[in-house]
């Protein structure tokens, strides 16, 4: 997907990696089920409705499931070994990178994004 291409009439990925880099972290909620989404979609994962508003999510959540790489994409190598986490937001879960230590049901918050080829993660801690 292009950074300008146009997800929904607010969100496009390029819209998304600005505001995460930015330290805020946008999603989705569906105007027909109300289902959340921590990332730019065209469609409501939960019901396939293509009705999405623009949503600013909570930056502080919990560990919901994590793990540690220890061999590495090229993109991170210099990072080995790196946590990696689903953090359980108020209303979604986010795929994210860890600083520092953490165990399932620690709060984090977001300290911001981490790098590769352009493409911005969340980084919480």
């Amino acid at each position: 997907m292009s950074d300008d291409e146009l997800v929904d009439g607010d969100l496009t990925y390029a819209s998304w990696k600005r505001a995460l880099r930015d330290g805020d972290l946008l999603g989705q909620k569906c105007r027909d089920c109300r289902h959340a989404t921590a990332a730019p979609k065209a469609a409501c994962a939960h019901c396939g409705s293509r009705e999405l508003e623009t949503v600013e999510l909570p930056t502080t959540g919990a560990i919901y499931s994590e793990t540690t790489i220890t061999v590495p994409p090229r993109q991170f190598s210099d990072d080995d070994p790196y946590q990696v986490a689903i953090v359980e937001l108020d209303e979604a879960r986010v795929m994210a990178h860890i600083d520092g230590a953490v165990e399932i049901g620690d709060t984090v918050r977001l300290q911001g994004s981490i790098e590769a080829d352009d493409a911005p993660a969340p980084l919480f801690g």
